[in-house]
């Protein structure tokens, strides 16, 4: 599809119009994001794209939510790259892109109705950023909403982000299917990011032992570790003076407490840096491959 064919929009209206056009039935797949997109998020619209086919419809979403922004977290410093990815959506077959200003998603201003995360919001990135959690599950569930996706696609690269949004759905019996897709990484296995940009070439180098840690408590699991040997050896991979870790996690993949066996979560974030990075796999704990 080329930028001309792809449809551009910025209200609810003409969100609403271009699905009243749609023949009766048609399978709707939305991908929300927050712009800058990289072959990750390509990844993600490709995904959409094949799960509906081509009589089907994909939107994509592109705001940057303030809302899920802290105070002391740069909202401003967030890049904005709206020409370069509407390219990247008609490349990877959108239909549609909805660019919303923050007026056109928050019609009154800040809401006084959000999401609550629950417990599982103050866990992990909920304890490093309260707050965060509430307002990317409140922005989720008014773009789904907008959109009316049969299908939404999140990376698991954001694990504890994909795991709230199929909790809200289920929880809130929102009509809507949660698409996890498998994490993109670049050459280096470093998962894409958004935040990978704000690295250094010497902090790029140092952020290498993130996606070896997650390989290291991965083999330890293929060997039949338990959840605190595989633990050990994503530790022993985090090491620099330019690397501090926030957490390192073994958890049931619903990320509750981890399994004697079976299957389970390897959850790392570390600060590189001032710049955090996340990465995670899924393990089969105490059973050898």
């Amino acid at each position: 599809m080329t930028t001309e064919e792809m449809r551009v929009v910025r209200t609810r209206e003409a969100t609403k119009s271009a699905y009243q056009a749609l023949p009766d039935g048609t399978a709707r797949a939305a991908v929300l994001t927050m712009g800058a997109l990289h072959d990750g998020h390509a990844a993600l619209i490709r995904s959409a794209r094949s799960a509906v086919g081509e009589d089907g419809h994909v939107t994509v979403t592109i705001f940057v939510n303030p809302l899920q922004f802290l105070a002391g977290e740069d909202l401003g410093r967030y890049p904005r790259t709206s020409k370069a990815d509407i390219d990247v959506c008609a490349q990877e077959g959108a239909d549609l892109v909805l660019v919303p200003p923050v007026g056109v998603v928050y019609r009154d201003g800040e809401p006084s109705v959000t999401v609550d995360p629950g417990p599982l919001g103050t866990l992990l990135e909920g304890a490093m950023r309260p707050g965060h959690f509430r307002g990317m599950l409140t922005v989720v569930h008014k773009l789904l909403g907008i959109t009316g996706a049969d299908l939404t696609f999140f990376g698991e690269k954001d694990y504890q982000q994909l795991v709230l949004v199929r909790r809200m759905v289920a929880d809130l019996d929102l009509p809507v299917r949660v698409v996890g897709v498998p994490t993109a990484r670049d050459d280096d296995g470093l998962a894409l990011s958004t935040r990978n940009g704000y690295l250094t070439d010497e902090q790029r180098v140092h952020a290498r032992v993130v996606p070896r840690a997650v390989i290291a408590g991965r083999e330890a699991a293929r060997r039949g570790a338990d959840a605190t040997e595989v633990l050990a050896a994503a530790r022993s991979e985090l090491k620099g003076d330019d690397v501090v870790a926030d957490y390192v996690v073994v958890t049931d993949p619903d990320l509750g407490p981890a399994p004697e066996s079976g299957p389970a979560r390897l959850l790392v974030a570390v600060r590189v840096g001032d710049v955090r990075l996340l990465d995670n796999c899924a393990l089969d704990l105490g059973s050898s491959a």
